[in-house]
């Protein structure tokens, strides 16, 4: 995850992944930009079909993400609650095209790893 986590330009220092329910994961992304962005979550659920976590620091919210098996491919479905409306409207011009060039990037890791 290190080599694809976060939009386009973005790095990742991972100090912490501990993938288990009550789990922490805790990282710095760093930005095309020089800026340094700390984040920390918590891991709610763990399963073949689901991923929950928590995001701990701002902008907090509960992502989970469902895997579908479609006969060979895998049908990935994220979904971000926030909490509370005012957050969800700060960070959703953000937060959309970010989540899909993060998982743009890693279509193109997978990619890599099939060759």
């Amino acid at each position: 995850m290190a080599q694809w986590w976060g939009p386009n330009g973005f790095t990742n220092t991972f100090h912490e992944f501990d993938l288990r329910p009550g789990g922490i994961w805790e990282f710095v992304m760093h930005g095309p930009n020089g800026m340094d962005y700390d984040n920390k979550s918590e891991f709610v659920e763990i399963g073949p079909e689901r991923i929950v976590l928590r995001h701990l620091c701002a902008p907090h919210y509960q992502l989970t993400a469902t895997f579908e098996d479609l006969g060979g491919k895998t049908r990935l479905t994220w979904r971000q609650l926030f909490e509370n409306a005012a957050v969800f409207n700060a960070i959703k011009k953000i937060a959309v095209p970010a989540n899909e060039q993060n998982l743009d990037r890693l279509e193109a890791h997978l990619q890599k790893m099939s060759v």
